[in-house]
C-alpha cells in the first residue's frame, strides 16, 4: 500500500511539471509590450477662462510687447573735440587754459678738450712736484740700470691723466718709473692764455751708486 501512494505521487508531480511547462507554448495571445523607460504623459488643457487669465496677468521675467506710456526717448550726446590744433602746432585738452609742451632735452655734454702736444704757441708746463722712482731690488741685485721714457698726458689743471712706456732698458724699471710719474704736478700748459691738457715726452733714469 506504501509503495502505491508513493508511485502515484510521483506521477501526480510529473503531470503537473509537464502541465506547467507546456501550457504557456500552446497560449497563442500575443504579449504585451513592455514599458519605456520614460513616458509623455499629455496633460489635459485648461478651461478656456483659464488659459485666458493666464495670458492677460503680466509676468515680471518676460518683457512687455508693447512700449509703455510715459518713457521718452534718450536725448542725442553732443561731439565736444577736447583736442584743438593751433598754428603753432601745440595741442590744448579740455578747458584747461594751459599749454602741454615737451620738456626740452637735457644739454649735450661739452665735448672733451683735444690733447695738444707740446710745442709752437703752446707754453709747456713746469714742474711743481717731483717724486723720484724707487729703485726696484730685484733690478738692483741683477744690476740692471738706465732710462725709461715715458709719454705721459697732462690735464689742462696740471695732474697726470696717463703715462705709458715708449722704450725702456729693462721691463723690471718700467713699473717704478709709472709710479714716480703719475705723481708728479705741473703748472697749466697755456694756449691764447688758457690751460689745455698736453701730451709730452719724459725720461726716467735708474743708475747703481
Amino acid at each position: 500500500m506504501r509503495t502505491y501512494t508513493i508511485t502515484i505521487s510521483i506521477v501526480v508531480h510529473v503531470v503537473a511539471v509537464c502541465a506547467a511547462v507546456i501550457a504557456p507554448l500552446w497560449a497563442t495571445d500575443a504579449l504585451p509590450a513592455p514599458r519605456t523607460a520614460t513616458e509623455f504623459i499629455h496633460p489635459a488643457p485648461p478651461p478656456p477662462a483659464v488659459a485666458r487669465a493666464k495670458l492677460d496677468t503680466p509676468r515680471p521675467d518676460v518683457p512687455p510687447l508693447d512700449v509703455p506710456n510715459g518713457i521718452a526717448p534718450e536725448p542725442l550726446l553732443e561731439t565736444v573735440n577736447d583736442g584743438v590744433a593751433n598754428d603753432s602746432g601745440v595741442i590744448a585738452f579740455g578747458d584747461s587754459t594751459g599749454i602741454m609742451t615737451e620738456a626740452a632735452p637735457p644739454p649735450a655734454p661739452p665735448a672733451p678738450m683735444p690733447v695738444l702736444r707740446v710745442g709752437g704757441n703752446i707754453k709747456p708746463p713746469q714742474k711743481i712736484t717731483d717724486v723720484a722712482p724707487t729703485y726696484p731690488a730685484i733690478a738692483k741685485a741683477a744690476h740692471v740700470e738706465g732710462v725709461v721714457i715715458l709719454e705721459e698726458v697732462i690735464g689742462a689743471d696740471g695732474s697726470v691723466r696717463d703715462v705709458h712706456v715708449l722704450r725702456s732698458v729693462h721691463p723690471l724699471l718700467d713699473a717704478s718709473a709709472i709710479d714716480a710719474v703719475r705723481q708728479w704736478r705741473y703748472t697749466p700748459a697755456l694756449l691764447n692764455g688758457e690751460p689745455v691738457p698736453v701730451v709730452t715726452t719724459i725720461t726716467v733714469a735708474f743708475r747703481l751708486r
